[in-house]
This record gives C-alpha cells, structure tokens and sequence, in this order.
C-alpha cells in the first residue's frame, strides 16, 4: 500500500491559491485518471483509491497536515518511504519541480508537520515552485502563499500539472 498526500488548505476560498497546489494536482490526477474522491471523509481526509495507492488531501490546515498523514500511515501500515507528499514551494522558481526522496522541510510548514507527526524526514516529495519575487515583496510572505495564481501562472499550469502527474506513478 502506498499513500500521495497533496497539501493544502480546506474551504473553498483556498482553492487555486498557491498553498493548495498539492490539491490541485490531485485534482488533476483524478480528473485524468477518471477517479472519484470519496463522498466522506476519512481519517481527517477527502480521499480516493487507484489500485495499491491512497490519495488524500487533509481536511485539516496546511500547517497541521502531519496529524492526518500520520493517522494515515498508522491505518494502514504504511511505511514512510512509501508516502509521497506534494507541495508548494515558494523559495523554486514559478513551475519547477524538485523531486526528493527525504530531507528537511526546508521551511515548509506542511512538510514540519508531517516530519513531526510521523517522526521522520524519510519519506518521499514533490515541490512544486511557486515563485513570484515581485508579488511575494508586495504582499509579504503569508498572503503570498495565499494568493491566487497571476493569469499567466494560470496559462503555465497544465504543463506543469501533467508533469508532476507522470512522476506520481514513478515513485
């Protein structure tokens, strides 16, 4: 059994601002794959199933991410290399994806979470850059990573979207 996490924030306001990114590409997948997110939650999480894979995206905020993962992880008896979690990243030039097998957070609050809650730094991800230096200097850094994506960061997505898509069966 395996497990893809995709960080975000619940509540409809959030939706296609840049900390939901692991949402939206979830989204993505599954409209690709033609899959359909649970009618309840479980866990703490919307979820859905394709084969040996748990997709989830918590219902909890992004920075308490880790609780649900965890819950997850315990369940189902999955083992930490066997998670991938996808986020934002702000620091990675707009649509540049970082692949790493583990690591540090790097800053992010999610992957904090999710290192504390499990009690590792093992486990698989992918960033996904979300840089916009001029926005982030206007708006500071906490409405930035709230924000909406520019119109053309919009027209940038796909591409991006259909290249994490082909990485999430690779790992």
């Amino acid at each position: 059994m395996k497990l893809v996490v995709g960080l975000g924030n619940p509540e409809n306001r959030y939706n296609f601002t840049r900390h939901n990114t692991g949402f939206l590409v979830l989204d993505y997948y599954f409209k690709v794959k033609g899959i359909k997110w649970s009618d309840k939650p479980r866990l703490g999480a919307l979820w859905g199933r394709e084969n040996d894979t748990i997709f989830i995206k918590p219902q909890k905020f992004y920075n308490n991410s880790g609780q649900v993962v965890a819950a997850y992880m315990n369940y189902y008896k999955i083992p930490a290399p066997d998670i991938l979690v996808i986020c934002d990243d702000f620091n990675l030039e707009f649509g540049k994806i970082r692949y790493r097998a583990g690591g540090s957070a790097g800053g992010n609050n999610g992957l904090k979470s999710i290192i504390a809650s499990i009690g590792t730094e093992d486990f698989p991800r992918i960033r996904i850059g979300t840089a916009n230096d001029d926005l982030r200097a206007r708006v500071g850094d906490v409405d930035f990573v709230l924000s909406k994506f520019t119109e053309e960061e919009k027209g940038q997505l796909p591409a991006v979207l259909d290249e994490v898509i082909s990485r999430i069966g690779d790992n």
